[in-house]
């Protein structure tokens, strides 16, 4: 089972994964309280109607786990959480090339293949 998201769970992933003073576009969600301490964080409050403050929105990540959503609910029906990280790469892929061409998108993919997908690999 997934853990919850809150404060005790969003803080130490995110002090891995982001680097110091990074900036950060969130809701106001109540787990992301506090991390402008380590980082430049806007809050747009959706509680209040608001949704864009000049530069700051979270319309980029919202459409982004839009896609990812519909796609594993649609597509793949159920993701395991040994395989997530692989679906929201893909995910990620799709929506960073989602304004080119498949042409372009299948050779940007193939261009970083490095040797041969076995299956073994590709259970494990």
């Amino acid at each position: 089972m997934l853990e919850k998201a809150n404060v005790l769970t969003v803080k130490p992933i995110s002090y891995k994964a982001l680097k110091h003073g990074t900036k950060l576009m969130t809701d106001g969600f109540d787990a992301y309280y506090g991390l402008n301490k380590n980082y430049e964080h806007n809050v747009i409050n959706h509680a209040r109607g608001e949704y864009v403050r000049y530069h700051v929105h979270t319309n980029t990540i919202e459409g982004f786990g839009s896609r990812l959503k519909r796609g594993t609910k649609v597509i793949n029906h159920w993701v395991s959480k040994g395989h997530l990280q692989s679906y929201v790469d893909e995910y990620a892929l799709r929506y960073n090339t989602r304004k080119v061409s498949t042409n372009h998108r299948f050779n940007l993919i193939l261009s970083n293949v490095a040797g041969r997908l076995t299956y073994k690999y590709l259970i494990a």
